[in-house]
Order: C-alpha cells, then sequence, then structure tokens
C-alpha cells in the first residue's frame, strides 16, 4: 500500500504541475495507456503483471498503442485508482468492476471466455484431514476469507455459507481477512483456520507453482457460478479510443500474427477470446445473490476481523 501511495502521490504532483491528463486526446495518443490489475494471487506484483503482459505485447502489436501495466496493492486501490483517473484499463473481480461502474468511472472493456464458458468458480476449502464433511460443520470453527471486494474470496464462499445455515457473524468462532486467495489458503495450510474461501482457478494456480499440496486440501462446498473478471476501460478516455480498443480486443483472438497462447485471462490461463459486446445484465443478475452483502454487514465482518481494510 506504501508503493501504491507513493505512485499516487506522484501522480497528483503531476497533474498539479499543469501536465495534461490521460483524457487528453493527443496524451492518450503519445504516452502508454495505464493498465491497473487487482492483486489476484499472493498479492504481489510479478504473478499478476506476468498472466497479462502476452496479451498488452499482442495489443501493442495490433494497435500500435503501449501499455504500462502495473499491479494494485489491493482490490479499493484498483478501484480509487480508475475512479481517481490514474487508469486508463483496469482488471477488476466481477464485484470490484460493479463498484467502479455504479460510481461512473468504469465501462466493461471485455470478457474472458473460455471453452464456452464466461464464468468461474469459489469454493469453501477445509484440510483433507479435518473430518469437517458439511457446511454445517463450520459453527464455531476459524474462517479465512479475501478482501471485501472480491468475488470469489469474498462475496459468494459467504452466500455458500448462507446456503448451509451458518451465520459468519455469529456463527464463526473467528475470522481472518487477507488481500489475496493465496493468503487464505496459506493460513488453512498452516492451521491458522479450518476453512478458507478462495476461487478453484486461485487454488490450482498455487499448486501448480508449488506453493500447496493439492492432497491436503478438499473442496467442501462450491459457489454458484461467477462472471468472469472483466477488463474495464475508463470513462474519461475518448469515444474512438474505447471503440478501437474493443475492436482490437474482440478480433485477437482471430488476427493473423497473434498467438493464440499470448490470449491470457484470469491465473495466466490461455482463453479462446475476449467478448466485448457482452450481456452486464449477467454481472447484475449475478449480483443480486450477494445482495445481503450491504455495507452495514461488510464492516461488521471487518470489526470481527479485527482489521480495517484500505
Amino acid at each position: 500500500m506504501k508503493r501504491f501511495c507513493v505512485w499516487f502521490c506522484l501522480l497528483l504532483a503531476g497533474f498539479a504541475g499543469g501536465q495534461p491528463g490521460y483524457a487528453d486526446a493527443k496524451r492518450v495518443e503519445t504516452a502508454p495507456l495505464r493498465v491497473l490489475l487487482i492483486p489476484a494471487d499472493g498479492g504481489t506484483e510479478d504473478g499478476t503483471k506476468a498472466d497479462f503482459k502476452p496479451l498488452f505485447d499482442a495489443l501493442t502489436r495490433v494497435t500500435g498503442l503501449e501499455f504500462e501495466v502495473t499491479v494494485g496493492q489491493s482490490y479499493s486501490a484498483v478501484i480509487e485508482g480508475m475512479c481517481a483517473g490514474h487508469a486508463d484499463i483496469a482488471w477488476f473481480g466481477p464485484v470490484s468492476y460493479l463498484e467502479a461502474r455504479d460510481r461512473g468511472c468504469a465501462e466493461l472493456l471485455g470478457m474472458e471466455e473460455r471453452a464456452g464458458s464466461t464464468h468461474y468458480y469459489a469454493g469453501l476449502f477445509v484440510l483433507a484431514s479435518s473430518g469437517i464433511k458439511s457446511v454445517a460443520q463450520l459453527s464455531g470453527r476459524r474462517l479465512a476469507l479475501g478482501s471485501s471486494h472480491s468475488a470469489s474470496s469474498f462475496a459468494y464462499p459467504l452466500a455458500v455459507l448462507k446456503d448451509g445455515g451458518i451465520d459468519p457473524l455469529t456463527d464463526i468462532r473467528s475470522l481472518r481477512l487477507s488481500e489475496s486467495h493465496t493468503q487464505t489458503l496459506m493460513a488453512l495450510s498452516s492451521g491458522q483456520v479450518d476453512a478458507a474461501g478462495a476461487s478453484l482457478i486461485s487454488f490450482e494456480r498455487a499448486v501448480n507453482q508449488g506453493g500447496l499440496d493439492a492432497s491436503r486440501f478438499r473442496v467442501l462446498a462450491k459457489s454458484a457460478p461467477i462472471p468472469n473478471p472483466p477488463l474495464a476501460v475508463s470513462t474519461k478516455l475518448s469515444a474512438a479510443l474505447k471503440a478501437r480498443l474493443r475492436a482490437a480486443l474482440g478480433k485477437l483472438h482471430e488476427t493473423p500474427g497473434v498467438k493464440r497462447e499470448a490470449i491470457r485471462g484470469y491465473g495466466g490461463k490461455q482463453v479462446d477470446r475476449y467478448i466485448t459486446d457482452f450481456d452486464e445484465a449477467s454481472l447484475d443478475t449475478a449480483a443480486e445473490r450477494i445482495a445481503f452483502i450491504n455495507d452495514d454487514f461488510t464492516a461488521a465482518l471487518i470489526r470481527k476481523a479485527g482489521k480495517v481494510q484500505d
């Protein structure tokens, strides 16, 4: 977060000194478009940045535009970065995208599609040796969740708990909150908690990178489908530039000279394509499932965890 704050302050200083903003069309054409990514795995820059670098390198080859890709220190930092005008493109979780969209600072750029699907899943994980066989058995246990802005490590695991008859405020003994899926899974692995919420993609990635032994974990319950994390564009960009970006991204999978393995998405996985005319009604429908998680409920959970999130 210190790193983000320093970067944020430097940008403010630049604007105060009379530097033209990125909403200025000439500035957009002559300087890299700033891409800000949520810290999906591990809360570090390198892994998430490496996931999307091939995609933006391919867009550079097709459009001639340059992209400067960085990773925010938290989900909320990415939302604030976009809404403060210090990012031109952002990769959000579906919940954090809706927050930025509803604040009027983000528009959908593209939704990844893999094997005909535009959805992924979250899970409540337990240790295989725990003897916990149902969500109901989490009563009186310890739980780890991710950022309150995360769909798959916070909101949808809470929906799974609700469906299983567990109230995290009264039935869970203690709650840990972190800014990454990997941190929640590591808390479970080290015995600090009895269950953890994370996306199945993040779990697979942590296993593939050697950080977790898959045989020690078990998916206690799987969530309803979650819309894939979208790429979004700032509302401050010109209509012409937004159209240019959508056209290039939507046809990238069939553009001569672009390798299919460069079309990457969540978890660094190769995807089939990006849908740039995705029906956002499905995002709103998915949000209705977790509508019970209002500001008061979230604030109570943060207090229970004894952690104030930035």
